[in-house]
């Protein structure tokens, strides 16, 4: 912890000593936010039918990043968060949970990777946010960082069919063996994105190939497993000046499972997902208010579940060793409501229903959950 304190100066420094200089004569640009959460988890049922208790949680999460540009084309970066390092999908501290009498708080480094920029062409290398497009975090989390290269192209192509034309691709290490690639649990992805009818309808293709990845995250597998998932996704401006959008997403996990015998037939073919989101309104400046209504159909393989979101329902690992959440195999409905307080603060108040669609046991589980959020950024 002594270490990682240190670290956090080196990061801090910078902005002590660079504070006065002019943003637009520095190198060095500094981002940071702050979260505190109010939460209610309440008639969530197990698979064995018993219900799990229902919960109060007063919850927190801070981040810091640096980027130095060393070039117009070469930039370096790194950010650190709050958070258990063994909670992948969860940065969130909850206040008297695990660190009781005031103990210090576990820190680490979230983002840390090289960045190339030449015309068209970008890249990274190193740890750093999911470089594909995407509109909610039903498939990838936010807080899941992949560490590999990102290759990307971007062209604007001004035509009456095709606005702008972008190509993104990668190959990301999720757990070395020491062996060649080939071995290792790992992904690759490409992705077309288009825009269309003067940027209103953004359109991006995708296909994603997860290699010997653990049916169990945290090293308590009991076999691997490959997914090859298609992703089409499309979102829509119908209204630009009220700032009502429309999005989908469809995902196929194209992979055969039926001859696999550590899959169950009950779930072997469940392989498909869908999710549709209404919007109303941003949160960009003051008095903003913002309203989305998203309904999610996932099935257990049309995503990895320990990479996506862990937001919607208390289920995870932890009866197999690992806190990471698995929210596939459900269906469910999230409302929220969003004000903006000023340009840098805003309140959004979610609530989350959300029922099984295969049971793993006796009993479908099932899940109810409200968040209130205060977020700064800087």
């Amino acid at each position: 912890m002594k270490q990682i304190g240190n670290l956090l100066l080196l990061l801090i420094f910078p902005t002590l000593l660079f504070g006065q200089i002019d943003s637009t004569k520095s190198k060095l640009s500094f981002q940071g936010d702050f979260r505190f959460r109010v939460e209610q988890d309440w008639s969530s049922r197990k698979s064995d039918g018993t219900y799990r208790n229902d919960r109060t949680r007063l919850r927190y999460r801070a981040r810091f990043g640096v980027e130095y540009q060393y070039k117009d084309w070469l930039s370096f970066g790194a950010r650190l968060r709050t958070g258990d390092p063994k909670k992948q999908q969860d940065p969130q501290l909850t206040l008297g949970d695990s660190f009781k009498e005031f103990g210090t708080l576990p820190i680490s480094f979230e983002k840390i990777y090289v960045k190339f920029n030449h015309k068209w062409f970008s890249s990274w290398l190193g740890k750093n946010a999911f470089p594909f497009e995407k509109q909610n975090e039903l498939f990838w989390s936010d807080n899941v960082f992949p560490e590999g290269i990102s290759l990307s192209g971007s062209f604007n192509l001004e035509g009456n069919f095709i606005n702008a034309l972008q190509v993104n691709t990668g190959h990301f290490i999720v757990a070395s063996n020491g062996s060649s690639l080939d071995k290792d649990a790992s992904f690759q992805g490409i992705q077309v994105v288009t825009t269309h009818l003067q940027k209103r309808l953004k359109l991006f293709p995708s296909f994603y190939y997860f290699n010997n990845i653990p049916n169990i995250p945290d090293g308590n597998e009991t076999f691997v497993m490959d997914y090859a998932i298609l992703h089409i996704g499309a979102k829509f401006i119908i209204v630009p000046e009220k700032q009502i959008t429309a999005g989908f997403d469809f995902y196929q996990n194209v992979k055969n499972y039926d001859n696999n015998p550590t899959i169950s037939k009950e779930i072997s073919n469940q392989k498909q997902g869908m999710i549709t989101s209404l919007s109303f309104g941003n949160l960009k400046k003051s008095g903003d208010w913002k309203l989305n209504f998203t309904y999610s159909f996932l099935e257990k393989f049309a995503a990895v579940d320990f990479f996506a979101q862990n937001d919607w329902a208390r289920w995870d690992y932890s009866s197999q060793g690992s806190n990471d959440g698995r929210l596939t195999n459900f269906k469910g409905l999230e409302v929220m409501g969003g004000y903006a307080i000023n340009q840098s603060m805003n309140l959004k108040l979610r609530a989350f229903f959300v029922n099984q669609i295969v049971p793993l046991g006796i009993e479908k589980e099932n899940g109810n959950r409200v968040r209130l959020d205060f977020n700064i950024k800087f």
